[in-house]
């Protein structure tokens, strides 16, 4: 039996899958930064399995995460989503989506892509921890706290602290994966191999 980080034991399958093909690797596609994006604002106060549970319904009700479309979102769209059992029905984190895909954009068009923007923050490198337990896990760090403070100032919503190391954690900027878990080292490998 493969030994897994602690907050994956007995959970559900896309969880685990979630755990052993996505967490930590590294992205550098678009599409998937504004997905985890998404992903993670909506998931402020909410545990990370109530998400995955709808993350097919996400991707439906935002245009399988094509920002472009997201940003043209009008004033009845967003009320639709707002009734959508697929999704969050919260209608300042669905505001905050539309809102951000068209920040996102303004990104990508000063820097060339999101990814580019975004993995500057850990100079264009992987951070590869090596923690023991779950506890010394942080939550936040002082590239995060960077990150959240430079898209608050671009207008980003739902962008806190917090939200942006999850989503560091998410797309493979930090390897946070305990050392006794079977995919530290795995993760570790792909971070050595990794260019932007």
């Amino acid at each position: 039996m493969k030994n897994r980080c602690e907050w994956c034991e007995d959970t559900f399958p896309e969880y685990v899958r979630y755990h052993d093909k996505e967490w930590g690797v590294p992205v550098t596609d678009d599409r998937v930064q504004f997905e985890f994006l998404i992903l993670e604002s909506a998931q402020a106060g909410l545990s990370w399995s109530t998400i995955l549970k709808k993350r097919a319904g996400y991707r439906q009700a935002f245009s399988d995460f094509d920002v472009d479309k997201v940003a043209r979102f009008s004033e009845k769209k967003i009320q639709q989503l707002t009734s959508n059992p697929e999704i969050i029905r919260n209608e300042q984190k669905i505001r905050a989506a539309v809102n951000n895909a068209r920040k996102f954009i303004d990104i990508r068009e000063a820097f060339g892509s999101f990814s580019k923007y975004i993995w500057s923050f850990v100079g264009g490198r992987p951070i590869n921890n090596r923690w023991q337990s779950i506890r010394e896990v942080p939550s936040t760090s002082e590239e995060s706290d960077k990150l959240a403070s430079d898209l608050k100032k671009r207008g980003f919503k739902f962008v806190g602290s917090t939200i942006m190391y999850a989503h560091m954690q998410a797309v493979g900027m930090v390897n946070d994966h305990t050392v006794d878990c079977f995919r530290h080292k795995e993760v570790e490998k792909e971070h050595q191999n990794f260019s932007l």
